[in-house]
């Protein structure tokens, strides 16, 4: 098949979405399908994709097309998007779409209409209710000036869980949901145990992700402050890109004491961050909003603890005992905390656990397959016509 990705933005740094991408077309081209990226980016994003993509096995494979970063015009009308995007979408078998506010989505969304080729969105939980309040008035206007035809026009929307398929229920959209989650390469998480370039000598937590008020670093904060006195040996990384939360988060570390054992690393990627992963005795992310968390993927495969909210997502965590799922507040996430570090025998059964599961369950190459399958039985023929899902389970309209 001719399968194009289409997304906002090729930056690393802009977090899950974009790693999810690259891993997805590069399973799809292993299994020999002919797989074009089409985004935008610049040197610097290109040098940070670089580093994200090195390990990623067969990604040379795929093609990645990438239009210059967008001024606001183009943010606005995504003509030069459009242009660029046509002859590649009319000669395509199926369309990918990742991510909904963008207006590059939306012209690949006309062409595909246009040129009557299938395609599909994974709104990476950007339409659930936390997500829908923020910014409401501009989501709603959005949707009313096109976004919602964008999204009735789709074969299949992509939900990540089944959470995510009951929280988009209010938005009646019209096509079917087909849950297809993340996953993760196995040879990418080898290795890793040895180096500990820029970690501290310590034991540690690790909260690897976008430092983003979404995120929820000022419960993180709290949490650690609550926690610190019970393990004097224990620090914290916080490891990702700023967001917009990182000052208020340094604020209240130092409110609390605690700058000498709380360490900010900025982005890691590639071996970097496996290396980070690898070394923590507990990994937490708790997060107010999640679609399905390609860091709390990595880090259960990685053989590490988690704790994070249920807000993220994933309850499979707590079904396997592979970590703590906790309720979204600092004294839960706390609690949630200490029983992990408490006890090592404990950490270490959750940390096998968590390995097995995604292992088990979680892994490109299997997901990639999932959306092959998932493309073949919506895919349009030249004619027009739309097919019946009649070999793919799907779930009700969400």
């Amino acid at each position: 098949m001719k399968i194009i990705h289409v997304i906002g933005s090729f930056d690393p740094a802009k977090g899950g979405p974009q790693a999810v991408v690259v891993r997805l077309a590069a399973a799809q081209a292993t299994l020999g399908h002919d797989v074009t990226i089409v985004s935008y980016s610049d040197d610097e994003v290109n040098y940070r994709a670089s580093k994200a993509t090195a390990t990623i096995p067969d990604f040379d494979k795929v093609r990645t097309f990438l239009l210059p970063m967008p001024n606001f015009q183009e943010k606005l009308l995504g003509s030069r998007a459009s242009k660029a995007m046509q002859p590649l979408i009319r000669a395509a078998d199926f369309v990918h779409m990742h991510g909904v506010w963008e207006t590059n989505l939306l012209r690949a969304a006309m062409l595909c209409r246009r040129y009557k080729v299938a395609y599909c969105i994974c709104c990476c939980g950007m339409l659930d209710r936390w997500s829908m309040q923020q910014k409401a008035w501009k989501k709603q206007l959005a949707l009313k000036l096109g976004f919602r035809k964008m999204l009735n026009g789709a074969a299949f929307i992509q939900a990540l869980n089944q959470d995510e398929i009951e929280l988009m229920r209010p938005l009646g959209l019209k096509p079917p949901s087909i849950i297809i989650p993340n996953g993760i390469f196995l040879n990418e998480v080898e290795g890793g145990e040895g180096g500990r370039a820029g970690l501290p000598n310590r034991p540690f937590v690790l909260f690897l992700s976008r430092l983003h008020y979404k995120k929820g670093l000022d419960i993180l904060a709290d949490a650690f402050r609550q926690i610190a006195p019970l393990f004097p040996e224990i620090d914290l990384v916080v490891a990702g890109p700023d967001g917009g939360a990182e000052a208020e988060f340094r604020q209240s570390i130092a409110e609390a004491g605690l700058e000498s054992r709380v360490h900010l690393t900025g982005g890691l990627y590639g071996p970097a961050k496996i290396a980070a992963l690898k070394n923590a005795v507990c990994f937490c992310l708790p997060s107010r909003q999640e679609g399905f968390s390609v860091a709390i993927t990595e880090a259960l495969a990685c053989g590490v603890p988690v704790v994070i909210t249920d807000a993220c997502h994933f309850p499979e965590v707590a079904q396997a005992g592979a970590g703590v799922v906790s309720t979204l507040s600092a004294k839960a996430v706390a609690a949630g905390l200490i029983i992990v570090l408490e006890n090592q025998e404990r950490a270490a059964a959750m940390a096998a656990a968590g390995s097995r599961l995604v292992r088990e369950n979680y892994t490109w190459p299997r997901i990639a397959e999932q959306t092959i399958d998932a493309y073949q039985s919506f895919q349009l023929p030249k004619t027009g016509t739309v097919p019946g899902p009649d070999r793919f389970n799907v779930a009700a309209p969400a």
